[in-house]
């Protein structure tokens, strides 16, 4: 069995990632931070698959790397990470105060670069992996109130693009995916007129579900040609 490893998978798009994956037999490493009861809670839902969970904050190297270290242990080796842990805020950008700017840019940004460079130690001398990061429009396109998310995630496209240049030689392929608007808690506290004039402004007219973003990462999971890829799940919100 192949082993996925999700940072913040115990809400949104890391959960329905959890529960696809395991459907499709591999061994999940499901991590959280501060959601303990819903880790426990999507635990026992898969009972029956092969999941273990994990507590860490992945914008601390030490933690990153002893959610690396439990996988490994539990599972022998990581064949696909998935960077999804994140946070948002909106806020008007000369109100963001320094603690915020560099607590967006550790968990969203930081905790890519630990939790992806100890997984390296693994893949690399087995040349073969996959890194699967999440995005965001907002990190291609921009988005007003949330420059420091905007501005993270950005990052994360980056990373992703040098990452697969260099990381090619080794037989892994490093990709990103950029969710449009999605039915997450991260959307909860948006007024409900505005998210009805997203939906308008979709071509779809309709909001993502997690599940669209986890059946874009088991794809990018089981395919060996796609690297340095930003696909964006949007429903045609933003077309480059």
């Amino acid at each position: 069995m192949k082993t996925v490893l999700i940072t913040g998978a115990s809400r949104g798009i890391g959960r329905e990632c959890a529960r696809l994956f395991a459907k499709n037999n591999y061994n999940v490493v499901i991590n959280y931070n501060k959601s303990e009861d819903k880790a426990k809670e999507l635990l026992e839902e898969l009972k029956d698959y092969s999941v273990r969970i994990f507590k860490a904050d992945v914008s601390n190297r030490f933690e990153a790397n002893s959610l690396v270290n439990f996988t490994i242990g539990e599972f022998e080796k990581i064949d696909v990470l998935i960077n999804n842990a994140g946070i948002s805020q909106n806020k008007l950008f000369t109100d963001i105060t320094d603690e915020e700017w560099h607590n967006m840019i550790n968990v969203n940004l930081n905790s890519v670069f630990f939790v992806t460079q100890k997984s390296l130690q693994y893949m690399i001398p087995e040349m073969s992996g996959k890194i699967i990061n999440i995005s965001s429009i907002w990190g291609m396109v921009g988005a007003s109130f949330e420059v420091h998310y905007s501005t993270s995630k950005a990052g994360i496209i980056g990373m992703t693009k040098s990452l697969a240049k260099e990381l090619g030689p080794s037989n892994i392929c490093v990709n990103a995916i950029c969710p449009g608007v999605i039915d997450t808690d991260m959307i909860k506290d948006i007024d409900k007129d505005i998210i009805e004039n997203l939906r308008e402004e979709t071509p779809l007219m309709k909001i993502g579900t997690p599940y669209d973003i986890a059946k874009c990462a088991l794809f990018l999971a089981e395919d060996n040609f796609i690297t340095g890829q930003v696909i964006s799940p949007n429903g045609g919100f933003v077309i480059n």
